[in-house]
Formats: structure tokens, C-alpha cells, sequence
């Protein structure tokens, strides 16, 4: 990158400083919304908690899938965890391709358009190119966004639905269902519920949510590959509501009980990241969260991903602060009442180094080592955390969660509300 004029760098600093200063006085007013479950003001009525009827989905247009005439390599692979600088592609030659593990590419569906006057769409839905938030490279790492009460209302509702279809998604996971099929089931819910499927073109990606197979760690692109009883496989769900992005993800065992290694690794990707969240509260580092899970999964032999991080969120898919998952001296500040993130741990059997294909977003292990991944949007409460993806009593209770020594049952914050809400909940779950 060329040097730029001094003048110019005290002039985006004074700038920059003046923006903290009115981040700051936002969240000295900022004044947590109740958290009693009360219904969203979009007034959605979810058809994503029971059986979908295809009859009621919305229009659909479909497109000849192609490959992404987008040229920005700074855009190639990010998604769903920011990348990190640096990863590049090994090759473009699928026939001489060094895969790493067992899982092949499969043939993918036509590439799906939403048109509906009544959804909103993310300015990336037609041509693949993000534009809000697109000069946020010129703010330092700590300056971050404090959200309003009125945006965390949105964001709840985004949230809410996000997991009420990573419910759905969750419960067809079962032997000689393709990942096809379940992003069919994704795409049809989300738009029938008013929204979009945030992943669906964000930088030329193909598909309305990512399907990450045994070593896939993530962004793999659903296709035509059924799922094996003894796969592991990790969904991630994004909508786009009413102008604002919910995401999250979780790991399914395909076929019933896993083997014991795939065993210890979820669970340790699970408590390692129930860890992460449970430090969340105003006034804390952001760059301690990846120590908290670097120091939980390497003494059990585990590893975890350099190459990807969690990230801001809001009217933009992706912005600061980036989250980092492993132990780290970054200025990404402190933590304020209003800032909204992921936090998305990415653990491996062995080796965390990462071989990415050539369709420009499958990431999976160099080794072939399997790979697993939670995620839940949190919001920075006055009181500690709220997990605005969280189970509800519609959610599969996993082993991980029965048997953590972390937390038992569904998680869901560490504010008094949340607290309570957790408690009625998992009363009648476990």
C-alpha cells in the first residue's frame, strides 16, 4: 500500500476521534431494551418451527449458475467468517486438486434471485458487491457501533429467525439428505418469512446458507452430496430483516451417535465458545476472547483456526470488531452496552491450517482432520450478554449440551432476564 501524505493520516484521525467521542456519548445513554421474549415489531409469523409447505413460498426467479465474474480478490472467500490477510487459493485445476480429506465438490442447483417487492434486499443482492460499510477500512479497530434501542429491536427479530430456521435446517440432517436440499429448505423459509438469505450472492457465493462437512471448517457450498451416517456437519444460517443481519451456526452428527473423537471435539468446540461468551460484559477486551479459547482446546489436543474470525454485525453482514479465536495482543477495544458480534470458534482435530478450493470459499483442514464450529450473534448488555441467536424450546438438545461441564443446556446470556429465561427453559428440556 503507498505511504499517504502525513496531513492527510492527522486529518482521518481527528475525524476518527471525533466519531469515538459520539460512539462514547451513545452508549453513556444507551438503555438495554427488555428482554422478556415479547414479539418482534416486524410482527413475523415464522412457518420455520414447523413443516414447510412449498404451496406458500414466495416467487422465485433462477439464474444459470456461473462462475462469479467478480474480480476483487480482496472479496475472494469472505463471507460468513471474515477471512484473514493472506489466504489465498492453491489451485484452479479441480482435476489435479490436492484434496485434503474425503469430501469432493458436487453439482450444484441453479443459483437462486429473490425477487418480492415486499423483502427488503441487501445492496449486494443483485451484482454481488457489498457497498455499506465499505470505507469502514478507514476507522481504527476499536472504533465500533454502538446500536440503538430501536436497531436491537431489529436485531432481535433477525436473530429469532435466523434460529428458528437453523431449527428447521437442524432437524432434516439425517443419512441420504443432500446439502442441497437443505438449502432449498433455508432459502424457501427465510423468504417466506419476509426476509433474505444474507449469504445468498454476498461476494458472488452462490447459495442461501453454508453446509461444512467433516473437515470442511467452513463456507462449503451446498450440492448434490448426500450426508453419511457418521458425517459431522456444521449449518449457518444468515437472514437479512428488515434491514438488519442475524447469524449463527451449529454442528448436527448425521445418523446418531458420533465416534469418540468427533465426540471430544465437539464438545470441546462448544464449551470453548459457551467460555468465549460467558466473558462478554462492558468493559472487557475484545482481544481476550480468542485466549479463552486457544487456552480451553489445546490442552485436549485440539487446534484452532488463525485464518478466520467473527465480526461485527448489524445493517452490515461484516464490520469491526473483528473477533479473533486464538490468543492475541490486537487494539480491538473494549467492549460497550449496544455493540453487536459473532463470536464463531473454528476447532480441528490436528492441524488448523487451512487449504481453500478452488471455487474460491470452501475452506477445509491441509490434513483432512475434521472441523467444527458454533456461532451465536451477541449483543453487550449494561449486565454482561445477551444471545440474540439463541436455542428456544423448539431447538434439538445435543449431547454437548447435556453433558457440559461449562453450561449446562441451552445458553442463552448472563443478563438477570437471560438468566431466567435460560432457567424456564431448561428446566423442561433436561
Amino acid at each position: 500500500m503507498p505511504k499517504l501524505p502525513l496531513l492527510f493520516l492527522l486529518l482521518v484521525s481527528s475525524l476518527q476521534m471525533l466519531q469515538m467521542s459520539w460512539f462514547l456519548r451513545q452508549a453513556e445513554a444507551f438503555v438495554v431494551p427488555s428482554s422478556s421474549g415479547s414479539a418482534s415489531p416486524c410482527g413475523i409469523s415464522l412457518l420455520a418451527e414447523r413443516t414447510f409447505d412449498r404451496a406458500s413460498s414466495l416467487a422465485l426467479f433462477m439464474r444459470n449458475k456461473k462462475k462469479s465474474s467478480i474480480k476483487n480478490k480482496a472479496a475472494t472467500g469472505k463471507g460468513f467468517a471474515s477471512p484473514a490477510a493472506g489466504t489465498v487459493n492453491k489451485s484452479h485445476h479441480t482435476d489435479k486438486f490436492p484434496y485434503a480429506g474425503s469430501i469432493r465438490p458436487g453439482v450444484q442447483s441453479p443459483q437462486r434471485v429473490v425477487v418480492h417487492e415486499k423483502i427488503k434486499l441487501p445492496d449486494y443482492a443483485m451484482d454481488g458487491r457489498p457497498k455499506l460499510g465499505s470505507s469502514s477500512q478507514l476507522l481504527l479497530p476499536w472504533m465500533i457501533e454502538v446500536k440503538t434501542a430501536e436497531e436491537i429491536e431489529k436485531m432481535r427479530a433477525s436473530g429469532k429467525l435466523a434460529r428458528q430456521v437453523l431449527n428447521l435446517a437442524g432437524r432434516a440432517v439425517e443419512p441420504g439428505v443432500t446439502t442441497d436440499q437443505i438449502d432449498t429448505l433455508v432459502h424457501e423459509a427465510i423468504v417466506a418469512a419476509g426476509a433474505y438469505p444474507s449469504p445468498l450472492n454476498y461476494h458472488g457465493f452462490p447459495k442461501s446458507c453454508c453446509t461444512s462437512v467433516n473437515e470442511v471448517i467452513c463456507h462449503g457450498i451446498p450440492d448434490d452430496r448426500a450426508l453419511e451416517e457418521g458425517d459431522i456437519v456444521n449449518i449457518d444460517i444468515t437472514v437479512y430483516l428488515d434491514g438488519y443481519h442475524g447469524d449463527c451456526s451449529e454442528m448436527f452428527v448425521v445418523g446418531g451417535d458420533p465416534d469418540p473423537k468427533a465426540k471430544a471435539l465437539l464438545q470441546a468446540t462448544y464449551d470453548c465458545w459457551i467460555k468465549a461468551c460467558q466473558y462478554v460484559q462492558p468493559g472487557r477486551e475484545y482481544k481476550e476472547i480468542g485466549a479463552i479459547i486457544e487456552d480451553y482446546v489445546t490442552p485436549l489436543g485440539f487446534s484452532t483456526v488463525r485464518d478466520f474470525c467473527g465480526h461485527g454485525i448489524g445493517k452490515v453482514f461484516q464490520t469491526k470488531p473483528d473477533i479473533l479465536h486464538y490468543r492475541n495482543n490486537e487494539p480491538y477495544g473494549r467492549m460497550v452496552a449496544g455493540h453487536t458480534f459473532t463470536i464463531e470458534p473454528m476447532i480441528c482435530e490436528e492441524s488448523s491450517k487451512v487449504l481453500n478450493w478452488p471455487d474460491d470459499w470452501t475452506a477445509t483442514t491441509v490434513d483432512g482432520g475434521r472441523a467444527a464450529q458454533f456461532e451465536h450473534t451477541l449483543l453487550v448488555t449494561p449486565e454482561g450478554v445477551e444471545a440474540l441467536t439463541a436455542k428456544n424450546e423448539n431447538s434439538l438438545l445435543q449431547f454437548w449440551e447435556k453433558e457440559s461441564t461449562v453450561y449446562e443446556g441451552f445458553f442463552i446470556g448472563t443478563s438477570e432476564a437471560a438468566e431466567k429465561k435460560a432457567a424456564e427453559i431448561n428446566t423442561k428440556i433436561l
